[in-house]
């Protein structure tokens, strides 16, 4: 019962922003502990909104409670290079997919790693279709980029915002890595 009002208590907590980016428009979420959703970029604020409201229906937007996050990936989509050390609120991950996203997150920009890869930097490496399922349901896309993970015969596997915004993410960062060398 505690686990559930502890849980309750962090849903109720959740603070959105919604931002306009070369893209498209992103919904960001966060507890007190770190951000807890990042959406793909929609077509529409209101359809930014609405996948945020999917996660919580109680959110309360404050953009001010994610520093200068918004600015970052608006700078992001645009095509310069940023970091994101941002704190992420993993409460709700399982130990698989917490080890599977912090190893992604260590793929620089503009390079591409395996699926395989990702298993190995866990110590699993036969576990390649599981990574590929623990990034399937990664709620921070860009942040935990999982763009960047492929199949090890060097198609681009699956991503939930298509294959076509996949490849115009590596493109963004490839051209992106071409300016800044």
């Amino acid at each position: 019962m505690i686990t559930f009002i502890l849980a309750l208590e962090l849903y109720l907590a959740i603070k959105f922003a919604i931002v306009s980016t070369e893209f498209g428009w992103v919904g960001l979420g966060g507890s007190e502990a770190g951000l807890v959703l990042l959406t793909l970029p929609r077509s529409s604020r209101k359809a930014a909104i609405s996948e945020v409201e999917e996660f919580s229906t109680d959110a309360v937007e404050d953009t001010s409670a994610f520093g200068d996050l918004p600015y970052r990936l608006q700078r992001y989509f645009y095509g310069e290079k940023v970091s994101f050390p941002d704190s992420l609120d993993l409460s709700g991950a399982t130990d698989f997919r917490k080890a599977v996203w912090n190893a992604t997150r260590s793929i620089p920009c503009g390079e591409t790693r395996t699926y395989a890869w990702v298993g190995q930097q866990i110590g699993n490496p036969r576990a390649s279709r599981a990574v590929g399922g623990a990034l399937a349901r990664n709620p921070f896309p860009i942040i935990v980029p999982c763009h960047r993970v492929l199949a090890s015969n060097g198609n681009l596997g699956g991503f939930s915002g298509g294959l076509a915004l996949k490849r115009r993410l590596l493109k963004l960062e490839v051209a992106l890595m071409d300016v800044v060398s």
